[in-house]
Order: C-alpha cells, then sequence, then structure tokens
C-alpha cells in the first residue's frame, strides 16, 4: 500500500465517514486494494490521514455493499467474486441496463442526451491513456448519464448496488487484451441508438455490451480456478 497523498481526505463539510468510505470504494473500484487483500485498519489510517473509527465505519458500509468481506482470523478484506456470483451479477445487470437504455432513449431529455455525448467523449479520451484514475472516472460518469437519463429511481438504486459489485471485476474486463476498444464502440452504439430516440435498439446495445464484458470477466474467472458451473 504506498501512494499515501492519493487517498488523503480533507477534513470539510461533508462527512468524515463518507469521504473515506468513497476513497476506500474508489480504490477498490480502480484496483489499489484487489480482491483478498486485507485491509489492515492501522494502515488505512495512514494512508487516508484519518483515525480508527472512521476507517472502522467505513469498512463497515462497504461490507454491507459487499465491497469487503469480514474473516475471524483475517478480519476485512476485499471481496472475491465467486465465478457464479458474477455470472448471477452480469445476468441481472444486463436484463436492468437495458431496461434504462431503452426508457433513457424513449424518454430522456435534450440535455441528459448531451450530458451523455459528453460523457462518451470523456470516456474515448481516457480510453487512449489506458486503464487508470480518470478510465474509471469516465465509465462512472457514463453509468451515472444512463441511470439518470432512464428516470426510474429504483433502476437507479439497484444498479448503483449491482455497480459497486461489478467494479471488483471491472479493471479486470478492461485490461484485458483488446477488451477496452471493443468497450469504446460498445458505449457509442449505446450512445448513438439513444440520441436517436430508438429504445430497442438501445437496449439491445445495452444488452450487448454487459454481455461482452462478462464474458471477458468470466473468462479470466475461469483461469483464475473459478469452477464454471
Amino acid at each position: 500500500m504506498d501512494d499515501v497523498g492519493a487517498l488523503q481526505v480533507e477534513r470539510q463539510s461533508a462527512s468524515l465517514r463518507v469521504q473515506v468510505e468513497d476513497r476506500l470504494r474508489q480504490a477498490i473500484a480502480e484496483g489499489r486494494f484487489k480482491p483478498g487483500d486485507r485491509l489492515i485498519e492501522r494502515e488505512l489510517c495512514a494512508l487516508i490521514g484519518v483515525g480508527r473509527t472512521s476507517v472502522r465505519e467505513a469498512l463497515r458500509q462497504l461490507e454491507a455493499e459487499g465491497l469487503v468481506t469480514s474473516h475471524a482470523h483475517r478480519g476485512p478484506v476485499v471481496t472475491v467474486i465467486s465465478y457464479e456470483e458474477a455470472k448471477q451479477l452480469y445476468s441481472v445487470r444486463a436484463i436492468l441496463e437495458s431496461f434504462a437504455g431503452q426508457s433513457f432513449a424513449e424518454r430522456g431529455s435534450g440535455d441528459q442526451i448531451a450530458a451523455l455525448d459528453n460523457a462518451v467523449k470523456e470516456f474515448e479520451t481516457a480510453a487512449g491513456d489506458g486503464a487508470g484514475q480518470r478510465l474509471t472516472a469516465a465509465k462512472n460518469a457514463f453509468y451515472d448519464c444512463l441511470m439518470s437519463g432512464c428516470g426510474n429511481v429504483f433502476a437507479r438504486q439497484m444498479l448503483t448496488t449491482l455497480h459497486n459489485r461489478i467494479n471488483l471485476l471491472r479493471m479486470t474486463s478492461m485490461n484485458q487484451p483488446g477488451r477496452l476498444k471493443h468497450s469504446v464502440s460498445e458505449i457509442n452504439d449505446i450512445a448513438a441508438a439513444i440520441r436517436d430516440r430508438d429504445g430497442p435498439r438501445a437496449a439491445a446495445a445495452c444488452k450487448l455490451h454487459i454481455e461482452m464484458a462478462a464474458s471477458v470477466a468470466l473468462d479470466y474467472l475461469r483461469q483464475r480456478g473459478g469452477s464454471p458451473e
């Protein structure tokens, strides 16, 4: 665990616990802390620059989200997702994001579509730099626009929960050779369908994007030793 300054937070108006949660969630999404890594309180306190109470509360919240798992003799670790769990996550995500894409195409405002287009352009630019913090932020911004544009608060809540879990695998899938290029193309197809107000096409594009990401992630889990069934 290095790069101390990268995780430091400022003691400002936002809840300190929420800031710590956000830093740890981001660090997990970016692969700074990988599945199976121990999250040692004293080390996190030094990295983030806060006391143990804030770290402990943040870890409890991330455990509730499924990002962290506590073990009796190891303490908290970054959750390891099994093959079967990943398969189920991607299946549900494909259904929800297809719905979100179609709803956005049929009901989203012009301003929301413009925001989506900007998010796609930022993702393309970030992809040119390769995997990293900017790429993760750009992908999250795209999904935030997609969820906002669909106009369904319950779909947004469920997708947010799923995305928090999928983040454990997202950088793994995007780091696979050739995947990032295809991801950019797929996201452009989603945005184009939404721009054209073509709901069924947007749903199909969202479904294809998730299926392709799932294929790469599940193949990685198989190679890592996860059971294929």
